[in-house]
């Protein structure tokens, strides 16, 4: 019975063995084979990690950053502009308020023009940014200055256009930082030159979006208000402006008739060549053409012309 007993226990320590050497040997084999897995999955397992999909996160992260586009509201993007047109007793007056509601606002004047139709006449043009907060009470003082003529207010959404260029901006970004890497990387002088000339082009792209974004911001920020400011006519200066004075006639006759004599000289000057040629055949006809087609007298007998009396017999009558 011992001896059955200690063969029992000898080959349960042999068999704990060579269980034990086999999974040393499959544990062996499992961690090399991860770690010649873990080079070729290492920038798949690094992207994963960076777009928050890997699954270390845990399905509450997950979940939490699902939520966060969806809980947080896009901005909104808007161009404001308006035209007003308002009469007012004094323009310059007028002009120098909407200068000071606009600075007051934290705007200011970007361009202005004044013309003076007559002695008592004039109108004036501003064109004022104020930001976006304060365009509504802006527009509602500009309006109170006088009589409003006219009002013309819109409102441009531009949100998409915004996120668009953002987003190019943002990859325009990263593809010049990797021609930058590759220009880094780059050994030959053919592939530095070329990667240069590709570096210029993306940049300027990449300007030329970022000029976009600035003009953008700009346009949503301040909205653009035009005024323009015209004074109040004189009724009974245009009445007698309307009623013509006697030097006003007398030069519109002058004007009148001087106009008809230069048609007429137009007129002749195109007749001229016309009248030449005419005065040409007239004569060619009078001097060749009429002589000969007249008919000749007949001839008497003693070969004078039949139309002229016969003088021969009245001188023989007298000498008798």
């Amino acid at each position: 019975m011992r001896g059955a007993r200690r063969a029992a226990v000898a080959l349960l320590a042999v068999s704990l063995a060579l269980t034990g050497c086999a999974g040393g040997a499959a544990d062996s084999a499992d961690s090399k084979g991860l770690s010649a897995e873990k080079p070729a999955n290492g920038a798949a397992a690094d992207r994963g990690h960076e777009s928050g999909s890997g699954s270390a996160r845990g399905p509450e992260e997950a979940a939490a950053d699902q939520k966060k586009p969806a809980d947080v509201p896009r901005q909104q993007h808007v161009i404001r502009t308006a035209e007003l047109t308002v009469e007012v007793e004094d323009a310059v007056e007028a002009l120098a308020a909407a200068r000071r509601v606009a600075e007051g606002a934290g705007g200011q004047v970007s361009d202005e023009s004044t013309d003076r139709l007559d002695e008592t006449h004039m109108t004036s043009r501003i064109v004022l940014r104020v930001p976006q907060d304060r365009y509504a009470s802006v527009l509602e003082e500009l309006a109170g200055t006088g009589r409003l003529l006219s009002r013309k207010a819109e409102a441009k959404d531009v949100t998409e256009q915004v996120v668009d260029v953002e987003s190019r901006i943002a990859t325009q970004r990263a593809s010049v930082d990797r021609v930058r890497t590759l220009m880094n990387r780059a050994e030959r002088l053919s592939d530095v030159v070329t990667l240069e000339g590709e570096l210029s082009r993306r940049q300027a792209d990449l300007e030329s979006l970022l000029a976009q974004r600035a003009s953008l911001k700009d346009r949503t920020t301040m909205a653009t208000i035009t005024l323009e400011l015209t004074e109040k006519e004189d009724s009974g200066a245009a009445g007698s402006e309307d009623r013509p004075g006697f030097l006003e006639a007398l030069a519109g006759g002058w004007n009148a008739l001087v106009t008809v004599l230069a048609w007429v000289v137009v007129v002749l000057a195109a007749l001229a060549p016309w009248l030449a040629v005419a005065l040409a055949l007239y004569l060619v006809w009078r001097m060749l053409v009429r002589p000969r087609s007249r008919p000749r007298p007949p001839r008497r007998a003693d070969g004078g012309p039949a139309g002229e009396p016969d003088t021969s017999s009245d001188r023989t009558t007298a000498s008798t």
